[in-house]
């Protein structure tokens, strides 16, 4: 007798190699691949619009993948649990498959999908992914989640070498008849104005575009990354955030990539090796911590920040995210934010240390401009990054450490190349002055065009300082 078609549900696994839900669907028999639009089930964080913009290019790339090996992509609007059970009705499926989530609202309605689907006699599975270690698999030895990186990270090395990763299937069996499909330019997920449209130009969303990210990082700065990722205007980092935070590639598959490469490779690039797969797992604590602590994303984590006296300027807050704080290394990530949807990781700490230090402006400010602007913006990353930059989550930046933007531009961009980039008007000046334009002879600064500083740096950090002392006290 036949076996009845299994559905697999789509969220952030868009690839079709080391997919659990998909391979155990095509042990099954035939497959039905869908992704649902139901974007108000993510209650407050829903993606924002670069993320959109990313999501529209990646969902046409698995549809191309699943083409390929002789399915396609099913595309509905929700709710979900409604649309499930629509699709079941048609295609007479008697499974669905997916891949989890770990936000506190996929979370919910995953449990309620499967309870519910469960209940009307059907198949329903979940599988792991997106993480090389699932959050509540890793408890401290009291028996609590982990809130330092250090031997949260040490405990994860010592479960062993992840699975080898699974090679994608070479045909994806289909059912007798295919359901309807929307068009994806029906979820109206691209921008309607022009904003976004320099992206394509930086990136390649979709499964071969990570891998082929992943190749190059390795073959070309894998070897000097402890270096060169501090160095922003360097191609020194994998840039790999957006296709893992979409799962167009997998954390095992980039594991094991990197370990191969090491394997075989001189002792330089082992250690180099080490240095990556750490970053990879600063990936994987940001994920225990959201899990453990849902409240995060909104709430500081150290509760003694409920009531720190942060400042409210709408007029700062717009200067800092068009990137006109008149602090070059500032603004030239911002810059870069808004042209290409992406940061450089130092550069990101730089901003967010302006923004709650010398401007006094809530973390939450910087999260919320970050969710809506970065094609890698991720609920778990995002959060870690900000409460470590605000200092009120785990692993936080101490109160006292206070970036000057001036000494980090010079440090990490000395002879100004990485903001001349994006701060063209600031090309005409000598490198000595490019990180502090104030500086320059008045005359070769007013025809740059470049504002002044929205604040005086030795200042802001005397009032960070007197703010966060009340921290201190408490």
């Amino acid at each position: 007798m036949e076996s009845k078609p299994a559905i697999v549900w789509f969220r952030r696994d868009l690839r079709t190699a080391d997919n659990p839900a998909l391979i155990a669907a095509c042990r099954h028999g035939s497959v039905v691949p869908v992704f649902i639009s139901a974007p108000g089930e993510d209650e407050r964080w829903a993606p924002g619009a670069a993320s959109r913009w990313w999501l529209h290019h990646s969902l046409s790339a698995l549809d191309n993948s699943l083409r390929a090996a002789g399915s396609r992509l099913i595309v509905r609007r929700g709710p979900t649990m409604d649309t499930l059970l629509a699709l079941i009705r048609e295609t007479d499926a008697g499974s669905v498959y997916w891949n989890r989530l770990y936000e506190s609202a996929a979370l919910k309605r995953d449990a309620q999908v499967k309870e519910s689907l469960r209940k009307s006699g059907l198949q329903a599975e979940s599988f792991n992914s997106a993480l090389l270690h699932e959050p509540w698999t890793l408890k401290n030895r009291q028996g609590k989640p982990f809130q330092v990186f250090t031997p949260y990270w040490k405990t994860c090395q010592e479960q062993g070498e992840p699975g080898r990763p699974a090679p994608e299937p070479r045909s994806i069996p289909s059912p007798a008849r295919w359901p309807k499909s929307m068009n994806l330019r029906e979820l109206a997920l691209l921008p309607k104005i022009g904003w976004a449209d320099g992206f394509s130009k930086v990136w390649n969303p979709g499964e071969a575009g990570a891998r082929r990210k992943l190749k190059n990082f390795i073959e070309d700065a894998l070897a000097d990354y402890p270096k060169a990722r501090d160095i922003p205007h360097e191609a020194g980092t994998s840039r790999l955030s957006p296709h893992l935070h979409f799962g167009e590639i997998g954390p095992r598959q980039v594991w094991s990539a990197i370990q191969d490469e090491a394997r075989t490779s001189a002792p330089q690039v082992q250690s180099a090796a080490g240095a990556f797969l750490r970053q990879l797992g600063w990936r994987e604590f940001a994920h225990h911590l959201l899990y453990h602590f849902p409240f995060t994303p909104a709430r500081p984590l150290r509760a003694q920040f409920e009531k720190f006296p942060w400042a409210r300027n709408a007029k700062f807050l717009k200067a800092w995210q068009k990137g006109q704080t008149g602090y070059p290394i500032i603004d030239a990530g911002l810059r870069e934010l808004w042209s290409t949807g992406w940061m450089h990781n130092r550069v990101r700490m730089i901003v967010a240390s302006f923004l709650v230090k010398d401007l006094l402006l809530s973390w939450t400010e910087g999260a919320a401009w970050f969710w809506d602007t970065l094609v890698d913006a991720d609920l778990a990353n995002n959060t870690l990054g900000w409460q470590w930059a605000g200092g009120c989550g785990a692993d936080a930046a101490p109160y006292f450490r206070i970036f000057n933007p001036v000494l980090q531009g010079g440090k990490f961009d000395p002879d100004g190349t990485y903001v001349t980039r994006w701060i063209p008007e600031l090309k005409a000046l000598p490198a000595k002055w490019v990180h502090q334009p104030w500086e320059a002879p008045r005359d070769a600064l007013r025809k740059t065009g470049y504002p002044p500083p929205l604040v005086e740096h030795g200042a802001a950090r005397d009032r960070a300082l007197e703010a966060f002392s009340f921290i201190r006290e408490r």
